[in-house]
């Protein structure tokens, strides 16, 4: 089994999970640079929150690691690119902090609008300050929300509530569904300019660093008042103190900043601004659901299964419906390795082909099927390489072997309810799921039909179609103690020839395939390897 290595402070749950199915946990908190580079040798999996900085050189130290868990939902301290190069995958926790994220949001618009933390503060240290710390209602005001994903619609949703009035920015939300959650979508200048009180719910990345400056922040009305909970960063401190140092906007609540952990900043002298830790996430509820999610994550990247929560796949999260074709897929990969003869007991022994087409047809060719050609290619790989291949990595594995990937989807099939085809090479096999529960079958074989579920180990036979010829393989296979589960034989029309496609209980040895080419009536023999 695997060596987990957690550096941070994780859920009891999640890592009980983890090692309920053998896997070694090995929890080494507080480590600094160096000392993370000397731990991560051997580790097949990292587990980290937000303070683990995991660059390319800890990537690069780390030669078995096969997975990065950011139990959370940034991933700001991992070098997403440089994992993807060197085949990690890297999973997060996107759900589960979501409720939390929001709640605080709504408690820091609530403290700003009643200066909660303020009133606080000169009471315990003895100022009945009643007057001073007067506050506005949230009813009838503009909440501006940048970023309209799952915590931006959640804080609009309790907003709402309030009877605010609710206007928002984000380029890759419609203005259709903004309005279905009674959202007015607009330009982010002229968000900031209509808003009482403007929240943010954006990634950290190039493009948001900054995003909040002084010329935006020029902008607003002088009742503005600025929540992140987002990530720091995105709002610039230094801009922000001095607009409400000189009276621009009103106010702010920061939980996150440029740098943490911290315990100065230019906001943190200032009457009208109310700060707190990094605290968005930080409830039992939200614990328990990373813990728990990400040990669910990291046990599938384990696995070699599809990772719902992987952030570098080149590939959307794969449709409901098209979950139980993944194995399918990636077993139609393996076997097709063995058809084309690349190095796994092919006739032929040629190699990989210079392209391929995956072609998808029937109702899951209605979804996104990238990920049904990761699988194959997962597969295709896994046969020929001696390193782990991964959802990851199998992209890069094509590219090297300079294997170009056409991928083909249509709604139709003319015999199948749903059907994945390999072809290349002068060579195809398709399979699809049969019965109610969804069973695999091997259906085409370069152009010969069958209905075989697919074995780890399967013989391909060519031969003359004429009488006896099944019985003498049989008889063959029999003395040799090889029996035979499952078996299905393709006609052609033009050739006069037949294939079997034979399904052994056990592989077959490389003798008793010699002597089956050597048999009357006999034209090619090919193991099948998945």
């Amino acid at each position: 089994m695997a060596r987990i290595l957690v550096t941070e402070e994780i859920a009891d749950g999640g890592l009980d999970r983890l090692r309920a199915v053998g896997h070694t946990v090995d929890v080494r908190t507080g480590l600094s640079a160096s000392e993370l580079l000397t731990e991560i040798v051997g580790a097949h999996a990292l587990i980290i929150r937000s303070a683990t900085n995991v660059d390319r050189a800890v990537l690069e130290a780390a030669t078995d690691l096969l997975v990065v868990g950011r139990a959370g939902i940034g991933l700001d301290n991992v070098d997403v690119e440089a994992a993807t190069e060197r085949g990690v995958m890297v999973v997060n926790a996107p759900q589960s902090n979501i409720v939390s994220a929001a709640e605080h949001t709504m408690a820091l618009l609530l403290a700003q609008a009643r200066n909660v933390a303020q009133a606080h503060s000169a009471l315990v240290a003895g100022r009945w300050e009643r007057s001073k710390w007067e506050g506005v209602e949230l009813a009838d005001k503009t909440l501006g929300i940048v970023g309209l994903g799952r915590i931006g619609k959640l804080v609009a949703d309790r907003a709402r509530g309030f009877g605010m009035r609710l206007v928002a920015y984000d380029p890759f939300v419609s203005a259709e569904k903004a309005r279905s959650g009674g959202v007015e979508l607009m330009p982010l200048d002229q968000v900031v300019a209509e808003a009482d009180f403007l929240t943010i719910h954006l990634p950290r990345t190039p493009e948001t660093v900054g995003l909040i400056g002084r010329d935006l922040l020029l902008k607003a009305k002088p009742s503005l008042r600025v929540i992140n909970v987002a990530r720091g960063g995105i709002v610039d401190e230094e801009a922000l103190a001095e607009a409400i140092r000189d009276g621009v906007i009103a106010g702010a609540a920061l939980d996150v900043f440029v740098s943490e952990p911290t315990t100065e900043s230019p906001l943190f002298q200032l009457d009208s601004v109310t700060v707190t830790p990094h605290l968005g996430a930080s409830t039992r509820e939200a614990q328990d659901k990373a813990g728990d999610t990400i040990a669910d994550m990291v046990q599938l990247a384990l696995a070699g299964d599809f990772v719902p929560f992987a952030v570098n796949l080149a590939a959307a999260e794969a449709h409901e419906s098209l979950r139980p074709f993944l194995p399918l897929a990636e077993r139609l990969g393996s076997l097709f390795g063995s058809l084309v003869g690349a190095g796994l007991g092919g006739a032929q022994g040629t190699r990989l082909p210079s392209s391929i087409e995956i072609v998808v047809e029937g109702d899951i060719g209605a979804h996104d099927n990238r990920i049904v050609g990761l699988s194959v290619l997962k597969g295709l790989f896994s046969g020929v390489s001696s390193d782990p291949v991964t959802y990851v990595n199998a992209p890069q594995r094509a590219k090297e072997a300079g294997l170009d990937v056409r991928e083909v989807s249509s709604t139709t099939s003319a015999d199948y309810v749903n059907l994945i085809t390999i072809k290349g090479g002068g060579h195809e096999i398709a399979g699809t799921l049969a019965g109610r529960r969804g069973e695999q079958r091997i259906v085409l074989v370069d152009g010969h039909t069958f209905d075989v579920p697919p074995a780890d180990d399967m013989v391909m036979i060519t031969n003359d179609d004429r009488p006896g010829v099944i019985g003498t393989v049989g008889t063959m296979l029999g003395e040799a103690g090889v029996n035979i589960a499952d078996m299905d034989v393709g006609r052609s029309e033009t050739d006069g020839l037949a294939v079997m496609l034979i399904a052994p209980t056990s592989e077959v040895a490389p003798e008793v395939l010699d002597a089956l080419r050597a048999a009357p009536g006999i034209v090619s023999v090919a193991s099948l390897t998945s």
